[in-house]
């Protein structure tokens, strides 16, 4: 009897359509606030890797056409113009690198890496191959522009998300000239090279 009388009242409510506007907007607005909440961080993370991949291929793009040596000035100018395009209130870093192939030794080898921003280490010949997977297949002596940029964004609301950390790696064949020097880059084999000495690397 107990059973079937508990049976009855929740049949009966079921049936009411009666209710208080204040309490039941009480108990559905703070779920639908962090629906909201939820669904724009996302958004904007999304949306944030977008932008650092975009950047990242305008630096890369911009790079891969000259046709004279790159100096720190242009360095940082493409650093700033990478930050210009990232959210402002984001940390940053970003690589610029120019890597080959060479067949014999089966390896990839730097030209020259330098680095903007405080999470970012230069690329070594000793330590470029550890991203070998990420490094496209080339020819024998083949030359390629690395871009890297690593992003710190903090979520716009608390979800439950920590700091994301968006990396981005592109690569980019140089369009006008066989290799993208730097002025006074340091070769593979130990030797200087400064472009206004000698231009026969170009």
């Amino acid at each position: 009897m107990k059973a079937q009388g508990i049976c009855t009242s929740l049949r009966r409510f079921r049936r009411r359509d009666d209710g208080n506007v204040s309490i039941e907007t009480a108990i559905y607005l703070p779920f639908l606030l962090g629906i909201f909440a939820a669904t724009y961080t996302l958004f904007d993370l999304f949306r944030q890797e977008t932008i650092n991949t975009k950047a990242a291929y305008t630096v890369s793009d911009l790079i891969s056409r000259e046709t004279t040596a790159l100096n720190d000035d242009y360095v940082d100018s493409m650093f700033a113009l990478a930050q210009l395009l990232v959210r402002s209130d984001s940390g940053m870093s970003m690589r610029l690198s120019v890597v080959f192939w060479d067949d014999t030794d089966n390896s990839y080898y730097v030209d020259w890496s330098v680095e903007r921003g405080d999470l970012l280490n230069v690329w070594t010949d000793g330590n470029i191959n550890d991203i070998k997977d990420s490094l496209p297949t080339m020819p024998d002596q083949e030359r390629v522009i690395l871009v890297e940029t690593w992003n710190d964004v903090e979520p716009a609301f608390n979800i439950g998300f920590s700091t994301r950390n968006i990396y981005n790696l592109v690569f980019t064949r140089p369009r006008f000239a066989s290799r993208v020097a730097f002025e006074g880059e340091v070769f593979s084999d130990g030797s200087v090279h400064d472009d206004e000495i000698d231009d026969s690397v170009m």
